[in-house]
């Protein structure tokens, strides 16, 4: 191998610097969400001079003279859109730099007004993946590889896996079931928009693991003549009413037993598994479907590893380590998905890359 050129090492050099401090991103991000950058712009009109976002953030004179570094950070990662040079009208004497929101950062505004009538909230999602306990769990990703413990990182960081974690730690079940709530508001409104015609002509609809129902309120918001019910784990489901706008909740265990309808929904819960799980959840939803009324289909909303794009490909492949991290799980490409599909008794499927890093798989016995 030649030896590489000066330019070529500083560069070498440069890339290593990014990528060794390329979690300050992460935690600049986490910064913005905390102060709630995204919703002054917001309130600002959708941009504002670094002196006018001063004055709508809660922030201490002491800090003030550093937010100019964080947004920097941002802009540069495209998280906001950063103009510089532009005169302003509020008594400075010169330039400044005026911040924009963009598509990125509109997803982190609580305000429905500005996602077609939706408060998606997505950054109760940012909020979740910086958690101290997800965070931590990446941590111990070294140690992890030398050892032979069957541990995940994440019980390696906490002592508990993830879901033992929340059922014992109010704040990051709170932050959990929060995340996955936003998760299922926006992604409820892609489904009915790109592809409602799956919940068309059926009756019935179990959302397995579904959380506090915010997909399945969505749905039958949408398709007011399909009846939906919520199956998931005691502790999630607790202290939601017994059943609400034509939404049923169910506490049990989808190993065991999944109540029959039209329609199965597996929103982003596989690839919290190992394949074998997989298998098994699979094989009850064949079974519920098999009893239901209708010819019946399982939905699966989750990643098919293998995008165009190689920012959905980067975005998959960094949920693959962090599913490895948290459950020993991972992101399937298609042939993974066929093995375990056909093992649980389905022969026929449909992928639809249609929802960014997500796609949506139809599945038929």
């Amino acid at each position: 191998m030649a030896m590489a050129s000066s330019a070529e090492l500083m560069q070498a050099e440069a890339d290593l610097v990014r990528h060794s401090l390329g979690y300050l991103k992460s935690m600049a991000l986490h910064s913005a969400v905390k102060l709630g950058v995204a919703d002054a712009l917001h309130r600002c009109g959708g941009s504002a001079s670094l002196p006018d976002l001063l004055a709508t953030l809660p922030l201490p004179p002491s800090k003030q003279p550093y937010l100019s570094r964080l947004m920097k950070v941002l802009a540069t990662e495209g998280i906001f859109v950063a103009e510089e040079g532009v005169a302003v009208a509020n008594g400075g004497d010169g330039a400044t730099c005026v911040y924009h929101l963009n598509t990125m950062s509109r997803l982190l505004v609580n305000d429905a007004g500005i996602n077609g009538g939706s408060a998606w909230k997505l950054s109760s999602c940012i909020l979740m993946t910086t958690t101290p306990q997800i965070v931590g769990s990446a941590l111990q990703l070294g140690q992890w590889f030398q050892s032979d413990r069957e541990a995940t990182p994440f019980v390696m960081a906490n002592g508990r896996p993830p879901y033992g974690v929340a059922a014992h730690d109010a704040e990051f079940n709170s932050a959990f079931n929060e995340a996955m709530a936003a998760d299922s508001r926006y992604l409820a409104d892609l489904v009915v928009r790109e592809c409602g015609e799956v919940f068309e002509g059926i009756t019935s609809l179990v959302d397995v693991a579904g959380g506090t129902g915010t997909m399945a309120r969505a749905i039958t918001k949408a398709f007011p003549h399909v009846k939906c019910s919520v199956i998931d784990l005691p502790h999630v489901i607790q202290g939601v009413s017994a059943q609400t706008d034509n939404v049923e909740f169910v506490a049990g265990d989808m190993m065991e037993f999944i109540p029959p309808a039209d329609r199965i929904l597996l929103k982003y819960v596989l690839h919290n598994w190992s394949d074998e799980d997989c298998v098994k959840i699979l094989t009850r939803c064949r079974e519920a479907i098999a009893h239901g009324e209708k010819e019946g289909k399982v939905i699966i909303i989750d990643e098919v590893v293998g995008s165009r794009s190689q920012n959905i490909l980067e975005a998959q492949l960094l949920m693959d380590m962090q599913m490895m991290s948290l459950f020993m799980a991972k992101e399937r490409y298609e042939q993974d998905w066929n093995k375990i599909f056909t093992e649980a008794g389905f022969v026929n499927y449909k992928i639809r890359p249609i929802l960014g890093v997500r796609s949506v798989i139809e599945l038929y016995i």
